[in-house]
């Protein structure tokens, strides 16, 4: 469920940038210590449920957003009513990039997980971008990023058996290769992610889960057997 929770709600306060722990993977990596003192409009740090809307499909919005934990989704409605997931977002990631070229909301994001985002004025991006030729051309990496993310989503979760779908899904998902831990999220979600059904969402799931394919340490987080998972999504 939508939560619309107010900006009062969910503000943490202003983001200290210069000393952020993700600046050297963030929007404002390239950025130093004088070009910092030419923003004049606060970043500000917001701390989101899951269910939370960030921004709304059709807005005319005037921030663009840096996600620091967590993992949303951003959502399309096709004509019946029914959602479309078109990509996830994660820590690192930029969103509200229509925002620069005068651009409503291209779609829903909403909270899957509990996220940290910070608040990113467009204008100031703007201004420092016309300055600061490596804001500028990290901008332009974002946007590949994004298309890149895009067609990714299109080639490889939107094709193929509900199996090679969702363990495409889940090798995407892995938060450390290392440990191969996965978090889901419901089953609703997943089928709407890849096209598939929730009936079929849950029952891959599940036998996944009798053959050991992933092993649930507690609810919805996962560990992998990545080799075998490999194997499906490769067909």
């Amino acid at each position: 469920m939508k939560k619309f929770i107010s900006d009062k709600e969910a503000w943490e306060g202003h983001a200290d940038c210069l000393s952020c722990t993700l600046r050297n993977s963030v929007l404002f990596a390239g950025l130093e210590e004088k070009d910092f003192d030419q923003i004049h409009h606060p970043i500000d740090l917001y701390n989101l449920p899951p269910g939370a809307v960030l921004y709304r499909a059709g807005d005319r919005g005037d921030r663009m957003f840096t996600i620091r934990t967590g993992i949303l989704k951003l959502v399309q409605y096709l004509p019946d009513g029914t959602q479309r997931i078109v990509r996830l977002l994660r820590a690192t990631d930029v969103t509200g990039l229509e925002t620069l070229l005068s651009q409503e909301y291209q779609h829903d994001a909403v909270v899957l997980q509990t996220a940290q985002a910070c608040s990113l004025p467009v204008t100031v991006v703007q201004a420092l971008s016309q300055t600061n030729p490596v804001l500028h051309k990290e901008l332009l990496n974002r946007w590949q990023k994004a298309l890149k993310e895009a067609d990714a989503w299109l080639t490889e979760l939107s094709t193929g058996s509900a199996k090679q779908r969702i363990a495409r899904l889940l090798l995407r998902l892995v938060s450390d290769e290392r440990t191969s831990e996965c978090s889901l999220f419901s089953r609703e979600d997943i089928g709407a992610m890849l096209g598939i059904t929730t009936e079929t969402a849950s029952r891959t799931i599940a036998d996944f889960k009798r053959k050991s394919l992933l092993i649930e340490t507690q609810p919805n987080s996962f560990l992998l057997d990545i080799r075998n998972l490999e194997q499906i999504a490769e067909g």
